[in-house]
Parts: structure tokens; sequence; C-alpha cells
């Protein structure tokens, strides 16, 4: 059993293939360019798992192609430079159809080197990725390549294709396997959407169920232990964390606490602390901000806790603060205001800093105008008096306006009466 069970019984018609419905349903744009034989370069983005490699195979069956596959962490271009020298020969007769994983890995010039080949089409290049590749795939290899988007597959398509692993196994041994009723499904909710993830536990609990009486029975116990950990997907660099911490934020400034919690929860089981407590500080200051400025003390003293306590007891104090923002208040008055200062300080609106707010107590020769003569507030009624602030250039620049919220309403109509 050296090579892996997932390789074993890697389906050869796409009618097996486990989930992406959305791509694979006749009448659907690949399924019909897979099942006409003529095939452009592809870009397959998604997480691992879920069919890339798979659904490559079955192309390169279909289209009578010799299939190549480099790997973007571990390949050079001298592979790339063998793989050419391969074309026209009688090794690949009908042209070359590379699967290149991990497309991300190669850089601007590994990927140049393929374009020649992709546009006489000698190859057809499929690469995959699990990275955005608008963001990591060379612009003139994406201009040639259409790209699809494979997606996590659900609990319940991964039920059946569990079920089949342990049949495969019984079948490929010689053995019956019998399965405890909540195996399967605890298997397929482990694995986060990975049908290969799945599959390993699957030959990992039949491997670790000793024979009774001629027979195996996998237990919910065994499929406990040896399932993954966790039933999400998170990689720290990766486009999956960056989309949880977008929705644990979004979700507080929607004032969604069921939703916010969930995020957070999908942090935590991650282990991942600091993005947990920074988005929930970023989100306090941003998001409630002056409509309960209170808030931010607060929720400082709870990350303070968290960070202080570690996991797993911080998601209390993170519960507490999560809640609270959620639920607060919102205001993103401060947040419009510097936003716009800054816009202006980038865009070189500054101009020399009032005579009378500088900090120093001469004047030169050339100065028009001689003494500071800046005003002090508390000398006056109600501790203000009007004078310029801002330099001359953006003299009448406003960033600032009241949120309609009951607390800046309460600064304003006290504003409004002082000046």
């Amino acid at each position: 059993m050296n090579t892996p069970l997932a390789d074993r019984i890697r389906p050869t018609e796409l009618a097996d293939v486990v989930g992406q419905k959305h791509l694979l349903t006749p009448g659907k744009a690949l399924y019909n360019m897979i099942d006409g034989g003529e095939i452009p370069n592809l870009i397959f983005y998604g997480p691992s798992g879920v069919g890339k490699t798979t659904v490559a195979s079955i192309i390169a069956n279909k289209t009578k192609r010799a299939l190549r596959k480099l790997n973007g962490t571990t390949a050079s271009t001298q592979d790339i430079k063998n793989i050419v020298a391969e074309i026209d020969t009688f090794t690949a007769p009908k042209g070359i159809l590379l699967y290149l994983d991990e497309i991300q890995y190669f850089n601007k010039r590994q990927q140049q080197s393929l374009l020649e080949h992709i546009e006489n089409g000698k190859i057809t290049l499929i690469a995959s990725t699990t990275e955005n590749p608008y963001f990591y795939v060379y612009s003139a290899i994406l201009s040639r390549s259409t790209v699809f988007e494979f997606k996590s597959i659900q609990t319940e398509d991964i039920i059946p294709a569990v079920k089949r692993g342990f049949d495969f196994l019984a079948k490929e041994n010689d053995v019956e396997v019998i399965c405890e009723d909540s195996v399967a499904k605890k298997i397929a909710q482990g694995c986060g959407g990975d049908v290969r993830k799945a599959l390993n536990t699957v030959e990992n609990c039949y491997l670790a169920t000793p024979f009774a009486d001629g027979k195996k029975v996998i237990t919910a116990e065994t499929a406990d232990e040896l399932a993954q950990k966790s039933s999400m997907r998170y990689d720290r660099d990766g486009d999956e964390h960056y989309d949880i911490v977008s929705a644990y934020q979004k979700s507080m400034r929607g004032s969604d606490p069921d939703a916010a919690l969930h995020y957070l929860a999908r942090l935590l089981e991650a282990g991942d602390l600091p993005s947990a407590c920074r988005r929930l500080m970023v989100c306090a200051c941003e998001d409630v901000g002056l409509a309960y400025p209170q808030i931010i003390p607060i929720v400082k003293a709870a990350v303070d806790a968290a960070m202080m306590v570690g996991l797993p007891e911080a998601e209390i104090p993170l519960a507490d603060a999560v809640i609270l923002v959620a639920t607060s208040p919102k205001s993103n008055s401060a947040n419009n205001a510097i936003k716009a200062a800054m816009s202006d300080v980038r865009s070189g609106n500054i101009g020399p800093i009032p005579r009378q707010l500088q900090n120093k107590h001469f004047d030169g020769e050339d100065a028009e105008v001689k003494g500071q003569h800046y005003i002090y507030p508390h000398d006056y009624p109600n501790h203000y008096t009007y004078q310029q602030y801002l330099p001359d250039v953006i003299k009448d620049a406003h960033y600032y306006e009241y949120g309609d919220n009951k607390n800046e309403q309460a600064f304003k109509k006290y504003w409004d009466k002082i000046k």
C-alpha cells in the first residue's frame, strides 16, 4: 500500500469526481470542453484535495495527450526544458498536456519560458493554484488561459467517497470491513472539504483497526482519534486567512454577534490568536469608534487578558469583547476623517504651520509681523475662542462629520452652542 488510497481510487470519469457540480455537470463550460476533446490552456484555482489533479488526469486521457506533471515548489527551468524536448517525438506525438501544480511558486522567468510553446499549441497547460491566480500568475500566462474555480467539497458529498474508500480496501484486501454508523460522517466532517484528507483518514482507520473474527470493525472512537483536528482550511499566508479575518471584522461591523463568534472560533481553532486580537481592536476603533468611545479601553483590556492567559482560555475574554463590539452602536466618522486628512497630506496639501502654533519664540528679521500671537483657549469662556489652526493653503478644509449616534450628536449640540 505504498501508493496512497486517494491515488489508488482516483476517478477516471467526470461522473465519478466528488463535488464541483458547478463545473462538471453536463452543459457547463468546463464539462463541454472536456467532453469535446479540445482543451484550451486552463488554470484551476481552489484549495487542495478538491479534484484539480483528478480532472487534469481525466482531461489527459480524453485528449490522448502525454501527461507531464510538475510542481512549482520543486520544479526548475531545466525540468521545463526537458518536457519541451519531448515535443514532436514518439513519446508525445499528439503534444503534451502539462499539469503544473502550485504555479504560484514559479517565478516570472519560469512562467515566461512556457509562453512560446503554449502559443503554438505544442503544450497545453493546466496550472493549479491554491492562491488567487490574478495575483500570483504572470499576466501573459493568465491572458492565454481560462480560469476555473474549484470549491471545497461539502460533507454530504464526501460521505459517499469515504464509504467507497472502505469498500475499495475491503475488496483490495479480501476482508470484510464494517463501519459504525457515524464513522463516515465523522471523517467527512473532519477533513475540511479535502477529499484527499478524508481518504487518508479512511486508510489510517483501516490500518489502525485490528482483525477480529476475520473482519475489521471501524469504530467511531477510531474515526474521532484519526480524523483531522479541524473541519476547516487555514493558512496564515493564504487567501483563506484573509477571507476569515475579513468575514470576522465584517460580521462585527454588521452587528451580527453569531457570525462574528463563528469566525472568531475558526481563528482560535487554528491557533491564530494574534489575528483575532488585532482585528478585534481595529473593529472597536474603526467601526464602533466615537459612538461608544469607552469601548476601546474595554476591548484593549480583553485583548490583554487573552494574550496573558493564552489559548484555550483566551476564547472567554475575546468572546466577551466580540459580542460587545458586534452589539454596540456603530460610527466610522473618525475613520473617515483621518482618511480625508491623510489624503490631503499624501497629495501635498500641507503648507507651513501657522506662526501662532509653531514651537518657537523669536522671529527672523524678515518677519513682517513680530510675535507668535497664540491665543490660549482656557483664557476664554467655555475654554474656546476662534483662531486659525490649519495651514493657509487648506485653512477651510473640513474632515470630520459628526455621526448620527447619540454620543456624537451630544458633542455636536454642545459645540454648536459654544461656537
